[in-house]
């Protein structure tokens, strides 16, 4: 039989934490795969002859978020692999999810309004993922629990 395969999104808020908290447990549980994804976008930004921000300084950014949440949940373990993809949250997280039994993402991440109980990553990935979805949020009292 072929192992359960689990896709978290992480992107270094306290609920994406959450999420990569519950995904690491069900893995375990269910003895299945995990594979932790980062997305990050190059955004279009640039003065008037065409300089930008270095492309760098925003992947790396992004692998440091992926690196601080995994430390924080335990580091590295067997049948868990960590990705640092270029594109939307939402449509690398949709690509990740193609061939996984679940996608587990957090209910909000470091944009928009705080108050909200679904961010639009995970509003819009509930909506049009392959698979089921489960969105962990990160309560007042700093526990996470899923919705």
């Amino acid at each position: 039989m072929e192992s359960y395969r689990i896709v978290v999104g992480v992107d270094g808020s306290p609920a994406s934490g959450k999420a990569l908290d519950w995904a690491i447990e069900e893995a375990r549980l269910r003895g299945g795969s995990l594979r932790v994804i980062t997305a990050w976008h190059y955004p279009v930004l640039g003065d008037a002859a065409g300089a930008g921000p270095d492309v760098d300084v925003f992947r790396q950014s992004a692998a440091d978020d992926q690196a601080a949440l995994l430390s924080a949940a335990g580091g590295e373990r067997s049948g868990l692999s960590a990705e640092v993809i270029e594109g939307s949250a939402v449509q690398v997280l949709l690509d990740a999810a193609r061939d996984a039994d679940l996608l587990v993402v957090g209910s909000r991440g470091h944009g928009g309004f705080a108050g909200l109980l679904l961010g639009s990553v995970s509003a819009q990935l509930a909506h049009h993922a392959p698979c089921p979805v489960l969105v962990v949020r990160e309560n007042e009292g700093g526990r996470g629990t899923s919705s």
